[in-house]
């Protein structure tokens, strides 16, 4: 579905040099800090900007040189909707029914209500949440093959946010060989959601794992200087000096567990893995 190879964008002081595949029917997380390179990443695969040297593929073709008919297969969430703030949900309805063939009328007006987007408003005067849920359902209404999410959950409240959740997993189970890639800040949406997690730093992908092993297998060692002194760093991916001694984040929690009864050993999530292998974690 999604193929980049060796791709290489630079900007400025900038580089991104990155590989990944997401094949069909798989819900992808995007995870980093800001100015990771996140955000060039989507623009690679939509075709938004050219890659230096490498290859960015989408339905198998190149992402700069899809068909109109292949982008009709994408569905986008960014950061703004890319309507107008004039206009209302009775003018986006009409936009998008002139722009895709597959777009499904009653499922926008009906999302429309369940969501409570207002129709006597225009976008300017909507809140941070109904935008957000706006930019989302724009993104599924067309019978997309692709979703590209960047950020969709942000700004909305907990019941919100798991309404856009629901949408995206029940987006998915329609059809098989659907494949949603997604970037978000909020590490309880993406472990809930995700099958597979890439982690880019400083514009290259450090790590690659599917949730559940995350979840299941990465911890976060707290060591005294003398317990450090005589770990075995067999499965340690980062460690990092703290107050007490060291912590440690490891792939193989159950080897220590075992191994090191003695020693504490937290959980190791999503926001654990991205704070700990860019050297962050406090």
């Amino acid at each position: 579905m999604i193929s980049l190879r060796n791709v290489v964008k630079t900007y400025n002081d900038f580089q991104l040099n990155i590989s990944m595949e997401i094949p069909k029917g798989r819900i992808t997380g995007l995870v980093g800090k800001n100015g990771a390179g996140k955000s060039t990443t989507i623009k690679l695969i939509l075709g938004l900007v050219k890659p230096d040297s490498g290859e960015a593929r989408v339905f198998g073709t190149e992402s700069c040189k899809l068909t109109v008919k292949e982008k009709e297969q994408i569905g986008v969430c960014l950061a703004e909707t890319g309507f107008s703030n004039q206009l209302n949900i009775s003018d986006i309805e009409c936009i998008l029914a002139k722009m895709y063939p597959e777009f499904e009328k009653t499922y926008f007006q009906r999302k429309c209500e369940e969501l409570k987007l207002p129709k006597d408003k225009i976008i300017k005067d909507f809140s941070t949440g109904m935008k957000a849920k706006l930019r989302v359902l724009v993104a599924m209404t067309h019978k997309a093959k692709l979703l590209i999410m960047d950020e969709p959950t942000a700004g909305l409240d907990i019941e919100a946010r798991n309404e856009i959740l629901d949408m995206l997993r029940n987006y998915l189970e329609e059809d098989e060989e659907r494949t949603i890639l997604i970037s978000s800040h909020i590490s309880s949406d993406l472990e809930n959601l995700c099958d597979d997690i890439y982690l880019i730093h400083d514009g290259k992908i450090i790590l690659h794992e599917d949730t559940d092993v995350i979840l299941d297998q990465y911890g976060i060692l707290k060591v005294n200087e003398a317990q450090y002194a005589t770990l075995d760093q067999t499965y340690i991916l980062k460690s990092q000096k703290e107050h007490y001694g060291y912590a440690c984040f490891t792939n193989e929690k159950k080897y220590y567990q075992e191994k090191y009864p003695d020693i504490v050993i937290e959980k190791g999530g999503i926001d654990e893995l991205i704070l700990m292998m860019t050297g962050g974690y406090r």
